[in-house]
């Protein structure tokens, strides 16, 4: 089981771990309230979760090129 929980938490995508540590808040209860909130409000956090996703993934893209040095020539 602890395999699992760590593939889920740092494989994927890492929304609620980097809110956790942007915010200083544990990733598990960002990860509960999240659930809770789909719930209440049937499903419109999962448009916002995969906002941030695309969000990060190209905000990591964009840093990455910056620091290849093909780029620079």
């Amino acid at each position: 089981m602890n395999k699992l929980r760590s593939l889920v938490e740092y494989n994927l995508f890492g929304v609620c771990s980097y809110l956790g540590e942007k915010f200083n808040i544990a990733s598990s209860k960002i990860r509960l309230y999240f659930i809770y909130l789909s719930f209440l409000t049937f499903g419109s956090p999962v448009i916002f979760y995969f906002f941030l996703v695309f969000w990060m993934n190209m905000r990591r893209y964009m840093q990455n090129m910056k620091r290849n040095p093909l780029w620079n020539a």
